[in-house]
């Protein structure tokens, strides 16, 4: 299949990677038909998913069943008034009725709005108004059932409505629906077929510095993700690939589906409601998991566990994006594993941009170079490429050509899209620098750059020295208005069991944090508090903390 859709598929050091990885894309490219369905007639019994949850149930999926319901579900669909270029909203969790549904979608050409079971009433209206949803489909959780009716009133783009098993008044029962549907769906032609260029996806971001943003991906998107599962989390011909991640957010793109599949690798779900490190590390050894792609959250809980106890022999490869990851969890995991975590860095607008890819040495807390076919470059608030060791913006150069896998713009809103991608660059918004051998070293947002005395200090490596300290757990950076300095840094900490706020603990963090970085970045102000402010998605709402005076107890140096 990876034959198809590359000039050339092996390669020899990351020099000739980027010199000559070259994507095919074919016309009217769809995912479902070329891919999902071309390996059912070839290969019917190859595995697709192997699915798990927390209660025991398992079920493997091959792609002969995979294109039977996947079928099923979009003559459902049909039947139900969903044509070409319709928003669906899918909030399914981890349920494997989300592959049958992602990939009905595709067939019929209409819009994929993948959405977390987190959200609650007001962000549901919120994301059927701003995308038009005209259908929902989620799990039977009575709780997102509830969240679903709260929003209707006020979703006037809503006509349907439907949850996997729940018999309710004004909602279709899917599984049922679904199991009588027809298994044979033709290939639409004419007008009704799908184009490169039609939205296929919508991702809402996950709202870090504001209302959440739709990302619209075009049906070539796909494609894009051989490099994110080829060559960066390095899945194998025959092999298990698990990537942690709700099928709400672009992450699942991104491991649990489109690249995995075209470079020949099955996917592992873990269907699970509170993550529990345990559970995780049996059912990675139960399934026989061979590679493996977390945020540094869920390594920072493997680390504590005594992994000896664990027979991990099969699992040959790991990576790790989503946030920056800290050196120290590097090396834990290192020794305990022997496996090198390879870091890579990408958004919901994007595939992997920057990677740690087979060929290259990691550096611990380094997000690695660039992919080919992204030209990315630094620059300074002059739009000015950056000296080696300059602080400044990544950005996209589009001038010359376009990423395969790059989003089209944010849906209905051009006025944002301008303000980030215009003159043929797109400016991410993340700040870092590049160190003299070409590895990307991450910073922190733009917004997030604290401002000091003439310094600019970034969050990251202040975050970084304080999690090497046994007291704090989590840590948010931010700056702080100042008369004098222009912001100070304050770090907003949640302690580990045992430790209690006090003067004395305040004194020795901000010790530590000059010790093991530049004396001017210490923290001046540290506030204690219980947990901190988290989008659904569970990354860090620094804007909120700036924003929030708050009334916890504060300590501050004399």
């Amino acid at each position: 299949m990876l034959e198809r859709f590359l000039e050339k598929t092996d390669f020899d050091s990351y020099e000739d990677y980027l010199e000559n990885f070259k994507i095919k894309v074919p016309e009217n490219f769809n995912f479902a038909y070329d891919v999902v369905d071309k390996i059912a007639d070839e290969t019917p019994r190859r595995v697709a998913i192997v699915w798990c949850d927390e209660k025991g149930a398992d079920k493997v999926i091959t792609f002969e069943e995979l294109r039977k319901y996947t079928n099923k579900t979009a003559n459902f669909f049909k039947s139900v008034g969903i044509e070409k270029g319709d928003p669906v909203m899918l909030i399914l969790a981890r349920r494997y009725e989300f592959w049958y549904s992602l990939l009905a979608l595709h067939k019929i050409g209409a819009v994929c709005i993948p959405a977390t079971h987190l959200l609650t009433g007001k962000d549901i209206v919120y994301r059927n108004n701003a995308a038009g949803v005209k259908m929902i489909v989620c799990i039977s959780d009575p709780e997102v059932i509830q969240h679903v009716e709260e929003a209707a009133p006020s979703s006037p783009t809503l006509k349907v409505k439907a949850s996997l098993s729940a018999q309710r008044e004004g909602w279709i029962d899917f599984s049922p629906e679904v199991e009588k549907a027809s298994d044979r769906f033709e290939r639409p032609a004419g007008d009704q077929a799908t184009a490169n260029d039609d939205i296929s996806l919508i991702y809402f971001t996950s709202g870090t510095t504001g209302m959440p943003k739709m990302v619209k991906h075009n049906f070539t998107y796909p494609l894009g993700h051989i490099l994110t599962a080829k060559y960066w989390q390095n899945v194998q011909e025959g092999g298990l690939h698990l990537t942690v991640a709700d099928t709400g957010w672009a992450k699942a793109a991104w491991g649990k589906i489109y690249g995995q599949w075209i470079a020949g690798s099955a996917v592992f779900v873990y269907d699970y409601h509170k993550f529990a490190p345990k559970d995780l590390l049996n059912v990675m050894v139960k399934y026989g998991v061979t590679t493996f792609c977390a945020p540094p959250t869920i390594y920072r809980f493997l680390i504590k566990e005594d992994l000896s106890c664990y027979d991990l022999s099969r699992l040959n490869y790991c990576v790790v994006a989503g946030e920056p990851l800290n050196p120290e969890v590097y090396h834990q995991f290192y020794r305990m594993t022997g496996i090198k975590l390879m870091e890579g860095y990408g958004q919901t607008e994007m595939t992997v941009v920057l990677g740690t890819f087979p060929w290259m040495e990691p550096k611990p807390g380094s997000m690695g170079k660039p992919s080919p076919g992204y030209d990315v470059d630094i620059v300074n608030e002059k739009g000015e490429s950056c000296e080696v060791g300059e602080e400044g913006q990544i950005v996209i150069r589009t001038d010359k050509r376009l990423p395969v896998g790059m989003f089209m713009g944010y849906h209905r809103d051009p006025e944002l899209t301008s303000q980030v991608w215009h003159d043929g660059v797109y400016h991410t918004g993340d700040m870092a620098w590049r160190d003299e051998d070409g590895y990307f070293w991450f910073v922190g947002r733009a917004d997030d750059v604290i401002k000091s005395s003439g310094y600019r200090i970034g969050p990251f490596e202040v975050e970084s020295a304080l999690l090497e300290h046994p007291s704090v757990l989590e840590c948010a950076v931010t700056g702080v208005p100042d008369p004098v300095r222009g912001q100070i840094v304050k770090a907003t900490v949640v302690l580990t069991k045992g430790y209690k706020p006090s003067e004395e603990l305040v004194v020795e963090l901000q010790n530590h944090v000059k010790k093991v970085t530049a004396p001017y970045k210490y923290p001046r102000v540290i506030e204690f508090v219980d947990e901190l402010p988290k989008t659904i998605s569970g990354k860090i709402r620094r804007v909120e903390i700036r924003e929030k005076n708050g009334s916890m107890e504060k300590h501050r140096p004399v």
